[in-house]
């Protein structure tokens, strides 16, 4: 996948929509996207769109100034343990919130983006990090969360 999104960055420069659209780039999931970003395109809905002023040409995630970096998520599953994240848009998952059946219902996570900017202003570390942790979904036991792991351990 990265090579193939490295691939799509060196060929598609200069390229009409429709010859991406019609370019092969090895990997479904790069193509699936290319079919994303068109109809983003041909909605009017595209990254520029969510920011004040829009977006210069080149820009990430990063220049929304939101803290949060653009990357791919890490997870993993299997059956013997079922899914497993470690890092998500979000950021870098600390713990797990599983249910009564042992499905998984919320993560915490660290804004390694946020936490950064927080130690670049001068925050200690540790008051840093724990600013920059959140968590998404049903985390807290009054969601229905009964059970925390660590998503690299257990």
């Amino acid at each position: 996948m990265t090579h193939s999104a490295a691939m799509a960055a060196e060929i598609l420069p200069g390229k009409t929509i429709l010859e991406a659209l019609n370019t092969d780039l090895v990997c479904d999931a790069i193509n699936t996207a290319m079919r994303e970003l068109f109809l983003q395109i041909v909605y009017g809905r595209s990254q520029s769109a969510f920011s004040e002023g829009g977006l210069v040409i080149g820009a990430g995630l990063e220049d929304l100034g939101k803290g949060a970096r653009s990357m791919v998520g890490t997870m993993y599953g299997t059956k013997e343990k079922g899914v497993r994240y470690l890092e998500m848009t979000e950021g870098y998952c600390t713990r797990m919130a599983l249910d009564e059946n042992n499905e998984v219902i919320g993560y915490e996570f660290v804004s390694l983006g946020k936490m950064t900017d927080f130690i670049k202003k001068g925050m200690e570390p540790n008051e840093a990090y724990k600013k920059a942790t959140g968590h998404y979904g049903r985390f807290n036991p009054e969601d229905g969360a009964v059970k925390y792991i660590d998503p690299r351990k257990e």
